[in-house]
């Protein structure tokens, strides 16, 4: 379901924030998407709570959403021929879900919560109105999300890692 600006109200979304702001490495959201942008993308985002073990993103899925991570960790894991392949832990500050929410393709991994997180997602439709109504916003979203995954992707250890 599309959400507008004027649809909802705004999350609190300070101790996300922070957490991009803190995990300012090489190819991190943080090092591309200037923190004053959230003062709109918190209109277009939802906190979810996990708990431990549950599921965010399962693999093959063809859902497009995309997932900020506020607290916890998130484990992703890749099932392949020969098993299972733990492919990265994630913590607080990073984006998950990029792959599938810019390709449309079936999801390449799955993420669980490997502790008690809070996420925020960001839905398909709802980055639909965000390019509609603040198209700079949405401009600057999709080149910092673009930067992540070029990183990730140019990085061998976490090239498989791209949900």
């Amino acid at each position: 379901m599309a959400t507008s600006s004027s649809a909802h109200s705004p999350h609190d979304v300070t101790p996300l924030v922070a957490a991009i702001a803190r995990n300012a490495g090489e190819g991190t959201l943080g090092k591309f998407l200037e923190g004053y942008r959230w003062s709109v993308l918190t209109l277009y985002v939802r906190p979810t709570a996990l708990q431990r073990g549950q599921l965010l993103i399962a693999q093959g899925a063809r859902e497009r959403s995309l997932y900020f991570l506020e607290a916890g960790d998130l484990k992703v894991d890749m099932k392949t021929d020969t098993g299972l392949v733990h492919l990265a832990i994630l913590g607080p500050g990073t984006v998950v879900g990029e792959g599938g929410f810019f390709s449309g393709l079936p999801r390449s991994a799955s993420v669980a919560a490997y502790s008690d997180c809070k996420v925020w997602e960001m839905e398909q439709t709802q980055f639909a109105a965000l390019a509609h109504e603040h198209p700079t916003v949405a401009l600057a979203l999709s080149q910092a999300l673009g930067a992540v995954l070029a990183s990730r992707l140019l990085d061998v250890n976490k090239r498989l890692a791209v949900t």
